[in-house]
């Protein structure tokens, strides 16, 4: 069995599953786990300098390489979305025929192609599945194992020109939280890439402006044969703040560059309401624009009422790295040239989402996403293909040979 293949499913059998609800660093312990796994493997490889952070759970290393050329980085990220990720068991399929799979007996979970066509993609591959009741966290312990396989290539081809390569494996990108630690200073590169993206391809230099909004609503309680004139229902008036929203900005109705507003949590009772919103755009001023109207929407809603009785926080997330990236292009052309020398066609579209480079951009390390090769993220239908996470890794290769040769 290859060292990619190894290391994936020893990585993907570790409960990495970050916490929003947590106040700790990193969020969850299993994510400290991996580290020290992570740490060990680069260890094995032979960097000439590793170190752990513990402050912000990230693990750094260096291979050396020439001084008089450039320093170039790659990031992925430790922990998995919020999805089950307790006893991971990742079957390994052969040669696979382009069937349905069975995934789970007890469960009758099958991987469908009538649902996932993507999957005629990957015949006579090498596929990867969950067991059918987690996920199976391609994303991102593909990625932390293509670094590796990267690494490892480097060590055993010394001859080759290049710079420094640096590493770094951090904590809760799922939650957006732990790039807000990352400390460049100790990652001393002129740009880099986060290996977080999903099929075979796949480029962004482009990600949403985000926001978080979290309201909380007061209603008055009272029994209903005496309601008249009395009682104040918080449920309906979380109802009148989403009814207010433009009905087709939300995720399953947008596309591109078309941002929405997403109502992902909403508890409560007639005297106590809560809901939380994200938004989003790529677009900067169309995102103040998202952020103003939903801010609106509440106040003048307050301002109906008898008193104030909607309460709100609102925390911008991340912002669009393209700001960063425009100015800095060798760092699409070098990818996307290295996608084309190894006959992969790349697909540079703008992402729906953020990554860690999203933050790391805005700190000063140009850092755009790269494809891990796997699909379906975040449940139980993910997959990946040992051929796709071979891909990755030698693109990755071809990246920093190119890198090394110029002047």
């Amino acid at each position: 069995m290859s060292n990619l293949l190894t290391d994936f499913l020893n990585f993907a059998k570790i409960n990495t599953r970050s916490d929003e609800a947590s106040e700790t660093i990193p969020t969850t312990k299993g994510q400290i786990e991996l580290a020290h796994v992570v740490e060990e493997r680069l260890k094995e490889i032979g960097l000439d300098h590793i170190q752990f952070y513990d402050k912000n759970c990230f693990v750094i290393g260096r291979l050396a390489g020439q001084v008089d050329k450039e320093a170039i980085g790659f990031i992925a990220h430790l922990d998995t979305a919020d999805y089950n990720a307790e006893n991971i068991k990742p079957i390994v399929w052969e040669n696979y025929t382009g069937e349905d799979l069975l995934l789970n007996k007890n469960l009758g979970v099958y991987l469908r192609t009538s649902e996932f066509p993507n999957l005629f993609d990957y015949v006579g591959e090498t596929l990867i599945t969950t067991s059918g009741d987690t996920l199976l966290g391609a994303d991102d312990k593909a990625g932390i194992a293509e670094i590796l396989g990267l690494l490892e290539y480097y060590r055993n081809h010394p001859d080759i020109s290049r710079g420094d390569i640096w590493v770094a494996f951090g904590p809760d990108e799922e939650i957006g939280r732990g790039a807000d630690r990352f400390e460049i200073a100790d990652f001393p590169v002129a740009f880099a890439y986060t290996i977080d993206s999903g099929r075979v391809g796949h480029f962004e230099y482009e990600t949403f402006n985000a926001a978080k909004i979290d309201i909380e609503i007061q209603g008055t309680a009272v029994h209903t044969g005496t309601a008249y004139g009395q009682l104040v229902n918080a449920i309906k008036l979380g109802e009148a703040i989403d009814q207010a929203l433009p009905q087709d900005e939300v995720p399953e109705k947008t596309r591109g560059y078309e941002g929405f507003y997403f109502l992902h949590d909403f508890v409560g009772s007639n005297s106590k309401a809560e809901l939380s919103y994200i938004i989003r755009d790529h677009d900067s001023e169309k995102f103040a624009e998202r952020k103003h109207l939903l801010v609106n929407i509440i106040n003048n809603l307050n301002q109906s009422l008898d008193r104030e009785r909607i309460t709100y926080t609102i925390k911008d997330q991340y912002y669009n790295m393209r700001q960063v990236i425009d100015k800095h292009p060798e760092v699409v052309d070098l990818a996307v040239t290295a996608m084309k020398n190894l006959g992969i066609e790349p697909i540079v579209e703008p992402f729906r989402g953020g990554t860690d480079g999203s933050k790391i951009s805005l700190k000063g390390i140009p850092t755009p996403n790269i494809f891990t090769g796997g699909e379906n993220f975040h449940g139980q239908f993910e997959f990946i293909t040992l051929e796709a996470m071979e891909k990755a890794r030698d693109s990755l290769i071809e990246i920093v040979r190119l890198n090394g040769e110029k002047d």
